[in-house]
């Protein structure tokens, strides 16, 4: 276990953050008492939130004191509410215009079993202008010296070198960029040499399908970590293994951070919580371990929440100084 050097309060200083969000969603969550098919189901009412990566990492910054700008794609009368809930939060938002409505997601808890299931629409049709527009936002928008998070899906007709083009819009800036995606668009990231990203997250099922073999224990997911590091893809590497915590592998060396034992209500924006810590971290300028221990303090408070609420102040602050990170 590290030494306790930190708290989850604010430092000094604080290295500028923009999160980007190109696929927002209003963020809808309910429960009722069983789903099963072929019946209408009566739900209590929703708890309506704005969500998608970026919008996520940017509300749970906040939640824990810090400081970021939203870039986000918003369109229609669903982006004009998921507008209006950003500016009620308080949070800095930088508006980009996107082709269609906003999308809509669900998440629904069956109160009998326990479990969750969650509903996730595509958002509108991207074209090649409008993907020119989001690169120019962010290379406009981008803070030097200071970390940009690129976090979510794609859109549809958003190519999944997206990634790979922003990190090399962004070269020169000064600017770090954090990315945190899935599917193609990871896989496109991970092929990647010329434009390497600060820090590429995923988790341990994306990251077996990279290497290509199962990663059983925690020393193979740090070697598989290291290896993508080592090519080229990212400086920093970080694999999420649920429950067993999280691995990171970086130049300096290669650490495990411990998942917290604490009641799991909902998962919706766990990760992205995690994001935030981490991140969050890295702009007070704290140690590897203390900014993992940060992720992981905001990952399990977020879990412990219900629908898609995110962490408490209080409850980071407590993990965090519970937090356990070793060498791997």
């Amino acid at each position: 276990m590290t030494a306790h050097s930190g708290t989850a309060q604010p430092g000094p200083a604080q290295a500028p953050i923009l999160t980007v969000t190109l696929n927002p969603a209003l963020d809808i969550a309910t429960a009722t008492d069983s789903v099963v098919p072929e019946i209408k189901l009566r739900c209590d009412a929703p708890q309506v939130d704005p969500g998608g990566g970026g919008i996520n990492v940017s509300r749970a910054i906040d939640r824990m004191g810090g400081r970021s700008t939203a870039l986000v794609a918003l369109g229609g009368g669903t982006g004009v509410r998921l507008a209006t809930q950003l500016a009620e939060a308080g949070l800095a938002v930088l508006r980009l215009e996107a082709p269609g409505d906003t999308r809509f997601s669900l998440s629904v808890t069956d109160r009998g079993t326990g479990q969750q299931f969650r509903f996730v629409l595509p958002g509108p049709q991207w074209g090649p202008l409008d993907v020119r527009a989001a690169l120019d936002a962010l290379g406009t928008s981008a803070p030097t010296g200071g970390l940009v998070v690129l976090s979510g899906s794609n859109p549809p007709g958003v190519p999944p070198a997206f990634a790979a083009m922003a990190a090399a819009r962004l070269a020169g800036t000064g600017s770090r960029l954090v990315v945190d995606t899935s599917g193609a668009a990871l896989a496109a990231v991970a092929a990647a040499r010329d434009a390497p990203v600060e820090l590429l997250r995923m988790d341990d099922a994306e990251a077996a399908f990279l290497a290509g073999a199962p990663l059983p224990t925690r020393a193979d997911t740090a070697d598989f970590a290291a290896r993508l590091a080592a090519s080229g893809a990212a400086r920093t590497v970080i694999v999420a293994r649920g429950s067993d915590g999280n691995i990171i592998a970086t130049p300096e060396g290669r650490w495990h951070v411990a998942a917290h034992r604490v009641p799991v209500v909902s998962k919706v924006g766990a990760g992205d919580s995690f994001v935030a810590g981490y991140v969050l971290g890295l702009a007070r300028h704290w140690s590897v371990a203390d900014a993992l221990g940060l992720g992981a303090a905001a990952a399990s408070a977020t879990v412990m929440t219900p629908a898609s609420d995110l962490c408490h102040p209080a409850d980071v602050e407590r993990l965090f100084a519970e937090r356990e990170v070793t060498p791997v």
